[in-house]
């Protein structure tokens, strides 16, 4: 007998990934925090053009999506990372421009 993948007596009725999108507990987010403070920082020595979006996302879930969480390193994250993706914008902009860019 073959089996069914899925098409047997035994299919689940609720999605396999139920707790998967839950909240975020305080520990979670005070690790996504670090997580983006620790990305803010290393952007602005190395890849600060993908270390600076991370830290804005990290710092951004860190916060639970709300401004006024009280998390200050995930506020520092998303700070810091808006200056380092910025900083990063015009570096390649002014390489580009000066005509001794990559390409």
């Amino acid at each position: 007998m073959m089996a069914g993948f899925g098409h047997s007596s035994h299919t689940r009725r609720t999605p396999r990934s139920r707790n998967r999108m839950r909240p975020r507990t305080g520990q979670d987010r005070a690790t996504l925090g670090i997580v983006g403070l620790v990305c803010a920082v290393a952007g602005f020595f190395v890849f600060g053009i993908v270390l600076g979006p991370v830290a804005i996302v990290c710092g951004w879930l860190a916060m639970g999506r709300r401004w006024n969480s009280g998390s200050v390193p995930a506020l520092v994250a998303v700070v810091l990372g808006a200056i380092d993706t910025l900083l990063s914008i015009i570096a390649l902009i002014a390489t580009a421009s000066l005509g001794n860019g990559i390409f």
